[in-house]
């Protein structure tokens, strides 16, 4: 005869429990799925709507990379300080006097942020001869999407400009301002551009001590002759403006002038 079995005692029974793999859904297919599954199954109709519908999502996935990419260049975008005075004698009399921030200040200031979200700026022309000049500001992002804003004018004859050098001023105006509207920016000082007035309250006051206006004069035109940086200049110099460069320095302003190269 066979012993009995006998039953284990409760307090050694444990409840093994037992999980089941969850369940994992398939991936979505992707464009280029959907293009494959078209081709394959030989329906030329079907395959010519795949392909639409793929450059449609990219073209949606190009888009809100771009405007991700702009928005977060928006919050690191300064305000643009306007540093350079115009002036100069009108035709009948007056003087037209103002700032503004030039293109040079513009590009330094918003190249490196651009870049640094994959954005970038370049400008196409367009116009003939005795027509105005169309200037257009493209934003590209580098995953293909742009966005375009153009503005026209005629040549700037203001300040005895020939021909050439009043389309060169027009086109250097019209790239400032269509960069600056294709991001939004905004000037620093009451911006009095274009409107050829004198108020007294826009023009800048430098500290005391600082060079005369005809030392300032001829730093801009030293440096302009050289197409050097007058930011490299003014970083050399420890100071925001040349303007406020003081008088005891000039000289050795004048003698680092020939240490600056074309930008």
């Amino acid at each position: 005869m066979s012993a009995a079995v006998e039953p284990l005692p409760e307090s050694n029974i444990k409840a093994v429990s037992v999980r089941r793999p969850r369940a994992v859904a398939p991936a979505a297919p992707g464009p280029l799925d959907i293009v494959q599954a078209a081709l394959a199954s030989g329906n030329v109709e079907m395959y010519r709507e795949a392909v639409g519908l793929m450059k449609e999502m990219d073209a949606f996935a190009a888009r809100k990379a771009f405007n991700n990419a702009l928005a977060d260049a928006k919050a690191e975008l300064p305000i643009i300080e306007k540093n350079r005075l115009v002036a100069y004698d009108r035709k009948g009399g007056g003087e037209t006097r103002y700032w503004h921030e030039d293109l040079a200040q513009v590009v330094d200031t918003v190249t490196p942020i651009l870049s640094k979200f994959g954005l970038s700026h370049r400008w196409k022309l367009h116009g003939k001869p005795g027509e105005p000049v169309t200037v257009i500001c493209v934003i590209s992002h580098r995953d293909g999407h742009q966005e375009e804003n153009d503005l026209s004018a005629g040549a700037d004859t203001s300040d005895g400009k020939n021909p050439i050098q009043g389309i060169k001023s027009a086109v250097s105006y019209l790239e400032r301002i269509t960069l600056m509207a294709s991001l939004g920016l905004a000037s620093r000082r009451d911006d009095d551009d274009g409107r050829g007035t004198t108020p007294e309250a826009a023009e800048y006051v430098p500290p005391a001590g600082s060079i005369s206006p005809d030392q300032v004069a001829f730093i801009r035109d030293e440096l302009t002759a050289k197409g050097a940086s007058e930011k490299a200049f003014l970083q050399w110099a420890k100071q925001k403006r040349i303007e406020d460069i003081p008088a005891t320095h000039f000289g050795s302003c004048v003698n680092a002038l020939t240490n600056f190269r074309k930008a």
